[in-house]
């Protein structure tokens, strides 16, 4: 299956991408992991977009595309593959057709995870990192260190990174809305959304994906 993943931070793309990758048995292939792989192998791409980057430059599209598309090229993505967080936006997504187009190809679907804004705040607000181990992230409603604001795992301090306070998930989601939330209406003119719910346990979420898209290939 060819599949594009969509949904608002703080959503959970990142975990129930690679959950379904896994349960698809096709390559998991996220925006962030294409920038760090072609950055440090210092490839072409990688070098414009370290240029753009270092200069506090938005990366342009066609950088990103090109990125997409030779990893998409990959013999482990030729039956299939999941996108999380390309296309970013529409002019992306027309450029993601042409380029399947060019090989005789489509997607098969576009999951929506829905999940209300507040819940999105929540969810990243409410996120206390460890300042000696970044890996260590705790909640403060949905997973309390024993201890407040002391890390259980290697008892380092506790505090809120400056992206996750309200005000900034507030101006990403923004950019959510003008930006990427377009690509679900343009999608959904070619009958390939399925939108489920975000909330509830990680695998309650990945079974209920599962099942949306085994319904939307039967149907």
């Amino acid at each position: 299956m060819r599949i594009v993943l969509v949904g608002p931070p703080g959503a959970g793309k990142g975990t129930q991408a690679a959950f379904l990758a896994k349960n698809l048995s096709i390559p998991h292939i996220s925006t962030g992991d294409l920038f760090r792989a072609n950055i440090s192998q210092g490839t072409a791409l990688g070098k414009q977009a370290k240029a753009f980057m270092d200069e506090g430059i938005l990366v342009p599209d066609s950088v990103t595309i090109g990125m997409a598309k030779d990893r998409m090229e990959q013999p482990d993505a030729e039956n299939g593959f999941l996108l999380d967080g390309f296309p970013r936006n529409v002019s992306q997504a027309e450029a993601l057709d042409e380029m399947l187009k060019a090989e005789s190809m489509k997607l098969d679907a576009v999951l929506d995870l829905e999940v209300p804004e507040d819940e999105v705040v929540k969810r990243i607000a409410g996120r206390r990192t460890c300042r000696n181990d970044s890996s260590h992230v705790f909640h403060v409603q949905y997973k309390q260190p024993k201890v407040e604001g002391v890390c259980d795992i290697c008892g380092g301090e506790l505090y809120q990174r400056e992206d996750d306070s309200e005000e900034t998930v507030r101006k990403r989601l923004e950019v959510y809305h003008t930006q990427t939330e377009p690509i679900i209406d343009y999608y959904r003119a070619q009958g390939l959304v399925v939108t489920i719910s975000a909330l509830g346990k990680v695998e309650d979420v990945t079974g209920r994906a599962m099942a949306a898209l085994k319904d939307d290939a039967a149907a």
